[in-house]
């Protein structure tokens, strides 16, 4: 058996791709699904869609190798966090769409718990904040609103779980309901020092914990496939949270190592080692990955809208065809035009916490076209960027050297973009030679586990540079620009 099948389940598609015994890509499928947008602020997958799109993918990778099942050794996931299914145990159906992390419907009762006193207990136990963001209150908003979950769910027909755990049930024919506890930890629900869920926060959000998946190691026994499904039975044996995956797939194993992925939203996790730093600047405690029952922590920012802020220019405004067209459009956009665009299309995620904000333009005048709001999108990620790395480093001082950044992620792939970035940064940044790290993180856990892979220090020396980008803005430039982002998120946040 020779390769390794990742399956990705990402925000807008699901991929599967197949890895050699090399740790390099053979062949991939990917099929994207539809988005639902109920109500304002509010957004949902068909948990069905989430399903189907990854078995076709899977069984799409494999037939375009050429092989079969029986040449798999191992399956690893890897998945968006946060997003939640609640499914009746009996019929493997979801009682509702999911609900997708960028949801923020449940705001007034993140607001309602904030002033009952509970944040603080919440955030001892969770590393997390009292924010929509994450599965606990869509959970919660589930139960409420569909008749008879709540009593279902007590009599144990209904479980929860996070993506990976509904994609796990599928694949193993509801023999495991399983997470691990990257995905575990993004919950608001899971105690990230004991290592188990809370009967405490269960009862403040009136969650029967019967429905919870059993939590295991990012590299474990998750169970076999069905055999019907590709020939023969897999096993599962690695799975990761979509950010904790290409923090492992960047070997960012060492204390002070950063990734920055850019996919729909941008997420930079800070690796802080054996134990968690609790952040004074509204960032997340989180894990990192857990291997051998022992966790590692890190400091996680999110912005919610970085690869999306492309999506809105070519599927919302029309401006362009292809996400591709935004570099030639930015290399074109007049310099002296100072348009300035705020992203906040779901609120304003690390470090403003502003869940309630909106998206804004600033500076446009007659002569703005397509060429500038695409360089204002672009700017936008790494202005964004910016501010959650020195939120980062404001909590990081003292525990060791500046940190490192590794960049990965589709965005990652714009030549322009990362320039940006290091010049608004004024630091390098370094893109790796394989930039499908989520992927190859998950592939990684699973090979290890499968002994097809070697071990962490093995697998940490194999990263390979493929591009460093220093900083070439003049240092009054940068000055004005960071400036004008200052007073746009200013004004943003008071309108």
């Amino acid at each position: 058996m020779t390769h390794i099948l990742a399956i990705d389940q990402g925000t807008t598609s699901s991929r599967a791709i197949l890895f050699g015994t090399d740790m390099k890509p053979v062949t991939s499928a990917q099929e994207e699904f539809p988005q639902h947008y109920p109500d304002s602020g509010w957004v949902e997958h068909d948990a069905g869609d989430l399903w189907s799109t990854t078995a076709a993918t899977c069984r799409a990778a494999i037939e375009k190798a050429g092989i079969t099942g029986s040449d798999v050794a191992a399956i690893g996931i890897t998945n968006q966090r946060e997003t939640t299914v609640v499914w009746d145990r009996h019929t493997g159906r979801a009682i509702h769409r999911a609900i997708v992390w960028q949801d923020r419907r449940t705001a007034a009762t993140c607001a309602r718990l904030r002033e009952a006193g509970h944040e603080d207990m919440v955030t001892a136990r969770t590393g997390l904040l009292l924010d929509p963001y994450f599965s606990g209150t869509k959970l919660a908003w589930i139960l409420d609103h569909v008749d008879g979950a709540r009593d279902k769910a007590r009599a144990g027909d209904l479980l929860f779980g996070t993506v990976d755990s509904f994609i796990i049930w599928k694949l193993t024919g509801g023999r495991v309901h399983a997470t691990d506890a990257t995905n575990a930890a993004r919950t608001l629900l899971y105690d990230i020092r004991k290592g188990r869920w809370s009967e405490t926060i269960c009862d403040l959000l009136d969650i029967p914990m019967q429905m919870l998946p059993e939590v295991r190691d990012s590299a474990a026994d998750y169970g076999h496939t069905r055999a019907d499904l590709f020939g023969r039975e897999i096993p599962i044996l690695g799975v990761a949270g979509d950010q904790q995956a290409a923090t492992v797939g960047q070997a960012c194993f060492s204390p002070g190592m950063l990734k920055s992925t850019y996919g729909t939203g941008c997420f930079a996790l800070l690796n802080t080692g054996a134990e968690p730093v609790m952040s004074q600047n509204r960032l997340l405690t989180t894990i990192a990955y857990q291997l051998d029952g022992k966790p590692t922590y890190a400091l996680e920012g999110s912005i919610f809208v970085a690869g999306a802020v492309v999506q809105w220019l070519r599927d919302g405004l029309r401006l362009i065809r292809e996400a591709r067209e935004t570099q030639p459009l930015a290399e074109e956009a007049d310099p002296h035009q100072g348009v300035v665009l705020v992203p906040a299309f779901t609120g304003l995620g690390a470090p403003y916490g502003r869940p309630d904000c909106r998206g804004a333009v600033f500076g446009l005048t007659r002569g703005t076209g397509p060429a500038e709001m695409a360089r204002a999108a672009l700017e936008s990620v790494g202005f964004q960027t910016r501010d959650l790395l020195e939120a980062m480093r404001a909590d990081w001082e003292g525990h060791g050297a500046d940190a490192i950044l590794r960049v990965d992620g589709g965005m990652s792939a714009s030549d322009w973009a990362m320039q940006f970035l290091a010049d608004i940064l004024d630091a390098p940044v370094d893109r790796p030679e394989v930039l499908e790290t989520t992927a190859l993180g998950a592939a990684w856990l699973a090979g290890m586990q499968a002994g097809l892979y070697p071990g962490q220090e093995e697998f940490a020396r194999g990263w390979a540079l493929e591009r460093r980008f220093e900083p070439r803005m003049d240092a009054a430039e940068r000055t004005r620009k960071c400036d004008a982002w200052s007073r746009a998120i200013a004004a943003t946040m008071s309108f």
